[in-house]
């Protein structure tokens, strides 16, 4: 219950109904594409400056557990106090916490499942996030599953092991198969494209070792659908 002495925090973005999971310690929600998680150096329209929408009466705001890229839709976890936090940074840290994403990549892989296992590092130090293929650098291992296929183009589930950065885009791209929309190390052109065909579509999180993990799974935002369709997605999850 809501007064005039204590009105509800503004929610520009509409964060609220975008929440798939809401407990007393974790939240989840499903993050639009093209929303920065963080203030980049030009500043601009970013998640982290509207999380206290997302209180729910706590006192502090809710704190990101981990990041998506920019243009990456879906599952972001985020924790309601110091303990979630300092609880969920450890279980990304061991790589606990079970993620798998849906692309769309222009060709495929040449098997319907298998790992890519490619280390990475920054190729260039003063641009830390974009990343090359590098023997010497940090161990990167994604598994992928092929889910579809029509017109040249494949559905992937790809559940990455290790949580590099842009780890999935990379290797997807050093593989043969970028993933349409992409900008950075696909195809697509800087402005105007199809936008980058990528989604965190579910999340499993062994937060309490006493209960079952928490899960939760997001819709392909509206950009990947005809896609997504396309190569045989019919709104479910696949067997």
């Amino acid at each position: 219950m809501t007064s005039p002495d204590h009105p509800l925090p503004p929610d520009p973005l509409g964060l609220i109904v975008r929440l798939i999971h809401r407990d007393a310690s974790v939240l989840i929600l499903n993050k639009p594409a093209g929303l920065p998680v963080h203030k980049g150096p030009g500043g601009g329209e970013n998640l982290s400056d509207h999380l206290s929408a997302l209180r729910f009466g706590l006192p502090r705001d809710p704190e990101l557990a981990h990041r998506l890229d920019k243009d990456t839709a879906g599952c972001l976890v985020l924790g309601r106090h110091r303990r979630a936090l300092e609880r969920l940074g450890k279980l990304f840290k061991a790589n606990q916490v079970d993620k798998t994403y849906w692309a769309v990549v222009e060709g495929g892989p040449a098997i319907d499942e298998g790992e890519i296992d490619l280390a990475m590092s920054p190729r260039d130090p003063k641009r830390g996030w974009w990343m090359k293929v590098d023997p010497k650098g940090q161990p990167a291992l994604t598994r992928y599953r092929v889910l579809g296929q029509a017109g040249g183009r494949t559905w992937l589930a790809l559940e990455p092991v290790t949580g590099r950065t842009h780890q999935l885009r990379l290797h997807c791209q050093a593989s043969g198969f970028p993933i349409l929309g992409d900008t950075i190390y696909g195809t697509a052109p800087r402005h105007g494209g199809p936008g980058l065909h990528l989604m965190a579509r579910a999340i499993s999180l062994p937060y309490d070792p006493k209960r079952p993990p928490i899960r939760a799974e997001a819709p392909p935002p509206d950009h990947m659908r005809v896609a997504l369709a396309a190569c045989g997605w019919t709104g479910g999850d696949p067997s």
